[in-house]
């Protein structure tokens, strides 16, 4: 799965030479997320049943601030919701992202949402 960049922009700026992608390893229980060649954030996961649990989130601190960590969480909720998997979001980052792009907020079981102070994300 491809996650692009922003824009076309000048040749070197971050995202125009390199692209972005998010690749489930589930050997390795997480996806990454790839600029060019190089592992630079990670999601881990678990799936039980019908749930995916996200515990963790990290990027690179050497490429903050570039949205790549944005375009992580949303391949991963794209990803849950190909196989129609519902989300645990318990990394913080996780829960802002759905809580910004109440379009995913779907992905967490209505039961779950007070557990995650996302009853209230959908207004």
């Amino acid at each position: 799965m491809s996650c692009p960049g922003n824009g076309a922009g000048a040749e070197r700026r971050w995202n125009s030479s390199m692209e972005t992608r998010v690749v489930d390893a589930p050997d390795r229980g997480r996806f990454e997320v790839l600029l060019g060649d190089r592992v630079v954030g990670l999601a881990s996961y678990h799936v039980e049943g019908g749930t995916m649990a996200l515990p963790h989130t990290e990027v690179d601190p050497a490429v903050g601030g570039r949205g790549i960590g944005s375009a992580l969480v949303a391949g991963v909720l794209v990803a849950a919701r190909e196989r129609g998997l519902h989300v645990l979001p318990y990394c913080s980052f996780v829960r802002h992202y759905i809580q910004q792009h109440p379009e995913y907020l779907d992905l967490v079981s209505e039961d779950d949402r007070p557990h995650f102070g996302l009853e209230t994300a959908d207004r």
